[in-house]
């Protein structure tokens, strides 16, 4: 049973014959059929009361007294507040208490067993009890000054009901008291005595009292006075008026809820449609941009396309001077000799030593390859928790790189992990080994390592982007990032030149004896003069990031391979700087090459690695 009331409430536990409670609040409603339960609980001592006197004055229908037929059971009090529950809850540690005793509790404690008090559920057995109680109608009681509280009344109301009954019996109590309807100034009643002081009431007023007549009299007197009331004959006329006049008030309504409904409507328009501007001079604005963007990009097309034309007449040109110089060789063809297959995933990297080659792959495992003559897998690395994205040997050791930011050592004889070196704080992009030295690459930096100690002997700065690609010879050590590569001395590890570039950042560098290379994110292939670092040529042909670089010395001079993005190999003869063939057999962008004994080994994100000869 729920109670609802903003009064504050104590309960007195009365003698053996009688349990009173009593409240006296604004009227409060109740929920469903237990509406007839009391809101809240008054001690005697804190009974409101009119004019000092409660004994002197009659029950309203806002008082609220309970007085119990039989004493309720002491298992239907709160054991927090001493009275009869009021909105029972269950709290977890199962006692049952009242609602509010719950939230005003202080520490929040449970005074049984200490437990936290948290409210689970309302205890609907609990509030059923409450309701079936038997209480007297408050009409039948009285205050008692000598017991300081409510008792039945045996010369008034006489009924007993279930306490969730309360309100069906009191609404419509005969013993309920009630002012007469033709004057305030008559004494109270009971609603039973009304029809007999209707009968001999001097304050009836005459019907047409809404017309402005003053009469005020006996019911005999209002008979005698209708027959003369100036106002009875036009009564009909003047009932017809009335009934007009609310019906142009009913109409004058409506009209104005219309007009209302009418602006309301007006401003939804209105913001609607400044709505509708502004977005109208949003995308206006956007088709602006577009069409200047658009505009600007037809003519950097048109540039482009009148720098492919010229370049492919310049090297029409250089094929026809070179095709008697014997830049075309049929014997130098390059043809595919076989392919590795055995990893899960993209292959980003390849080492070789001797007649073994070795594969990095996204499925964090080094394969260990036969090239000499059965092309098959002869072992498994596994050690990295990350992609493998670099690998490089020196001596009898190899050396891999991996997203998880560390360098493993192997043995390449036993095929066991000698080292694991925590190199960056993030992934391992590139690694190469020079003068008992190795080199790592990541974001911005580049960490120098003693081969043997494995020892971190410098960090090199100053770069403004991933390192993506690394080289070196006897002298230099050359790094490439956006739109850069940086040229290192090897012994002071100083930079000592800034190559610019275009074409986005730097993804792979080559050196020959003569030449330094380096492919780039669109497309192209810049090289410069090794002595002098003098730029002379930018080699265009590939449709996709040149991944990866290889330098092949053949009969017919030196060759350099580069890998792309378009899933095609070039082999470009560093004679004449043209691209002299283009090997197609990858499914996938190819990502890596190595070289062994005169063979070009390429690795593709088809997670193949191919032998080209």
């Amino acid at each position: 049973m729920s109670y609802t009331s903003q009064s504050v409430r104590t309960l007195k536990f009365a003698d053996e014959e009688d349990n009173v409670f009593s409240e006296s609040h604004s009227s409060q409603s109740m929920n469903g059929d237990q509406h007839g339960a009391m809101n809240s609980y008054l001690s005697p001592g804190q009974i409101p009361r009119k004019n000092s006197n409660l004994t002197n004055r009659t029950l309203t229908e806002e008082d609220e007294v309970i007085v119990f037929v039989d004493s309720p059971n002491k298992k239907l009090f709160c054991r927090l507040c001493d009275q009869v529950f009021k909105d029972p809850v269950i709290v977890s540690c199962g006692h049952t208490y009242c609602k509010s005793c719950v939230a005003s509790r202080s520490d929040g404690i449970c005074p049984v067993d200490d437990q936290r008090l948290v409210v689970m559920v309302a205890n609907i057995a609990v509030s059923e009890q409450i309701g079936e109680l038997m209480i007297h109608c408050k009409y039948g009681c009285y205050y008692n000054e000598t017991l300081k509280r409510f008792v039945a009344d045996s010369t008034k109301c006489p009924s007993t009901f279930r306490m969730n009954q309360r309100r069906d019996h009191e609404n419509d109590c005969d013993y309920m008291p009630i002012d007469c309807p033709n004057n305030a100034g008559c004494p109270p009643l009971l609603k039973k005595d009304l029809e007999d002081h209707l009968r001999s009431c001097n304050n009836v007023h005459c019907p047409n009292k809404k017309y402005s007549c003053d009469f005020i009299g006996t019911q005999d007197e209002l008979e005698e006075h209708l027959k003369s009331c100036r106002f009875e004959g036009m009564k009909e006329f003047l009932r017809l008026t009335d009934e007009k006049v609310t019906d142009l008030q009913m109409h004058l309504n409506q009209k104005d809820q219309e007009i209302e409904f009418l602006r309301s409507m007006l401003g939804r328009l209105s913001e609607r449609l400044e709505t509708m501007e502004k977005s109208v001079d949003m995308k206006l604005e956007l088709v602006e941009r577009n069409h200047s963007k658009i505009m600007d990009e037809i003519l950097d097309n048109r540039k482009d396309i009148s720098a492919l034309t010229e370049e492919m007449s310049h090297i029409n040109m250089r094929i026809n001077l070179g095709a008697t110089a014997g830049a075309y060789d049929p014997i130098s063809m390059f043809k595919c000799k076989g392919t590795f297959v055995g990893h899960l995933g993209p292959v980003w990297c390849l080492s070789a030593m001797g007649d073994y080659l070795f594969s990095g792959s996204t499925d964090k495992t080094i394969k260990v390859w036969d090239t000499s003559s059965s092309y098959k897998c002869v072992k498994t690395l596994e050690g990295h928790s990350g992609i493998v994205l670099a690998l490089c040997n020196y001596g009898n050791k190899l050396f891999s790189g991996s997203q998880d930011c560390n360098i493993i050592v192997w043995n390449v004889e036993t095929y066991e992990n000698c080292q694991v070196i925590k190199a960056h704080d993030n992934p391992v992009c590139t690694l190469v080994a020079a003068s008992n030295m190795l080199f790592s690459g990541s974001l911005k930096i580049i960490r120098v390592y003693d081969v043997h100690t494995y020892e971190l002997k410098k960090e090199l700065t100053g770069l403004n982007h991933w390192v993506r690609a690394l080289a070196a010879t006897n002298e230099y050590l050359f790094s490439g990032s956006y739109q850069t590569v940086k040229v290192w001395n090897i012994n002071t590890l100083e930079c000592v030149r800034d190559l610019e570039t275009s074409g986005g950042s730097v993804y792979s560098i080559a050196i020959t004896n003569h030449h330094i290379l380096c492919g780039t994110y669109e497309n192209c292939i810049h090289v410069w003069e090794l002595n002098s670092f003098n730029q002379l040529e930018t080699l265009m042909g590939h449709s996709g990031t040149v991944y990866a670089l290889a330098v092949l010395h053949t009969a017919s001079g030196t060759k350099v391979f580069s890998a792309s993005y378009d899933r095609s190999l070039r082999v470009w003869s560093m004679d004449n700087m043209i691209c002299t063939q283009t090997l197609v057999r990858h499914q996938g962008s190819v990502a890596c090459l190595a070289v062994s004994r005169g063979r070009i080994f390429s690795g593709a994100v088809d997670s193949t690695v191919k032998v080209w000869q």
